[in-house]
């Protein structure tokens, strides 16, 4: 039985599934965007998004437990530097995942594994988002909205006469 146990091995010992998740947190920070397996990216996922909340609180200790991970002098300072200025009043949920599909030899689902804040297409279609509104909420709305743009008008007109 399986109790309790919450991570995917990715068919890699410890070891070597330490190292690749590394490399792979170091070139997220660095191009911002990577393309693997749907597998990895959660993985992935998991492993970074603690060292990028570290990343907040800007100490000698906090680099150091997060270059104890990354060991990578460059990205540490990427991810402190740039990162974390992006990412300061977010509170939580770093990265995105976008599935694009198969991979052509093996047919393993691929996907994007993406920083949120990097992101400036997905930036601009979240800002022209609307809220829907009930055909009844709005239709009594719009009467009340014409009477009352329409009688100061009606008002107008009769004064001009008047004179």
């Amino acid at each position: 039985m399986r109790h309790n146990k919450k991570f995917n091995h990715l068919s890699r010992t410890a070891s070597h599934r330490a190292a690749m998740l590394s490399n792979m947190a170091v070139s997220l920070i660095m191009h911002k965007r990577i393309t693997t397996t749907v597998a990895k990216a959660k993985a992935l996922k998991k492993y970074i998004e603690p060292l990028i909340t570290k990343s907040k609180n800007d100490t000698t200790n906090s680099r150091r437990v997060v270059f104890s991970y990354l060991k990578d002098k460059y990205a540490v300072t990427e991810l402190f530097q740039s990162i974390s200025v992006k990412v300061a009043d977010r509170p939580g949920g770093y990265t995105r995942i976008i599935k694009t599909g198969f991979r052509a030899d093996d047919a393993a689902p691929m996907c994007f594994i993406e920083l949120v804040d990097y992101n400036e297409n997905m930036a601009k279609t979240q800002k022209k988002t609307r809220t829907r509104r009930s055909r009844k909420s709005s239709a009594a709305e719009a009467p009340a909205e014409t009477v009352a743009t329409e009688a100061p008008a009606v008002e107008a007109v009769a004064e001009e006469t008047a004179e």
